[in-house]
């Protein structure tokens, strides 16, 4: 990798801003696991939503493409993107946040603001959206029972970015997500459409249709933690500036996970894990606003 390429994702991870975030992630989440032994609430909690995922699939969550699981984790993701005329954007934390499973077949996304830096002239750099997310599971077979689940979403943008680095309005996004595996391979597939809540003749509806496929390169070992995947991300428009428009992009990736953190009296992983990876967008339509989108995603598990 280029020092172009280098120098920005350095200076990422040197803001004070990356330490507290991973500080106040590794804090809560010790915090957790140390509550889970001690007090019955936690041990409870923990419990109820390890079942919960005993129930699904255990495949790991892909770079792009929000997983149809149920997942319960800190995240936080940053991006390298380049518009038509070669300036590049960071995108630091990418919407990313905090992920709970407060009941069974329920997940909430609690997802930061990015911050975004631009090199092109005249682009500001500030902060982005706020964006939360949910989810309700349908339907979860493990690997023992069937290796299935159907999962809808629902989520919302409120427009609080800086300098015009997000939406000027509102925007709701319902999302379905389906996934089926075959032993070390799997298949997930999601499909959702943006509802403005105000000027959606100005924005216009975007619907997006994102597929994965993942192979796990085995079932023990070393070699279990590394799950190879390659990602279609599309976008339709309707509406709005690029009405009857379509973009789209290939995202070959690795993500690497679940790597435990602590462990039982017994030696068995605990909940506590680190997963991370990377991959890139690569777009494979005339039509794109950027392209060569560097992913890097680091993810705590708890």
């Amino acid at each position: 990798m280029s020092s172009t390429i280098l120098r920005p994702a350095v200076a990422c991870i040197c803001r004070p801003a990356f330490f507290l975030r991973l500080g106040l992630a590794a804090l809560l989440a010790s915090g957790l696991a140390s509550a889970q032994a001690q007090d019955s609430f936690f041990a409870r909690y923990q419990a109820r939503v390890s079942a919960t995922q005993a129930e699904q699939p255990h495949w790991i969550t892909p770079l792009v493409t929000v997983t149809p699981r149920l997942e319960q984790e800190f995240r936080t993701d940053f991006l390298r993107q380049y518009n038509g005329a070669g300036y590049a954007t960071w995108l630091y934390d990418n919407s990313k946040g905090l992920e709970i499973i407060p009941a069974r077949r329920i997940e909430l996304l609690f997802n930061l603001p990015p911050y975004e830096t631009h090199d092109a002239p005249g682009d500001k750099s500030g902060w982005g959206d706020v964006s939360f997310n949910s989810k309700f599971r349908f339907f979860a077979r493990n690997e023992e029972h069937g290796n299935a689940i159907v999962t809808g979403f629902f989520a919302a943008t409120l427009p609080t970015s800086q300098s015009g680095n997000g939406s000027c309005c509102a925007v709701v996004t319902p999302t379905l997500a389906v996934g089926k595996g075959w032993g070390l391979f799997d298949l997930t597939s999601t499909a959702g459409g943006s509802l403005p809540v105000t000027n959606s003749k100005g924005l216009g509806h975007t619907i997006t249709w994102n597929n994965v496929a993942q192979y796990r390169l085995a079932s023990t070992g070393v070699a279990r933690l590394f799950w190879p995947e390659v990602e279609s991300n599309t976008s339709f428009f309707k509406g709005g500036s690029s009405d009857g428009k379509t973009t789209s992009y290939v995202t070959p990736g690795l993500i690497i996970g679940r790597v435990p953190l602590t462990h039982d009296a017994s030696g068995k992983p605990g909940r506590l894990g680190l997963t991370f990876g990377a991959g890139e967008e690569i777009a494979v339509t005339h039509f794109h606003s950027q392209n060569h989108l560097l992913v890097f995603t680091a993810r705590m598990p708890f």
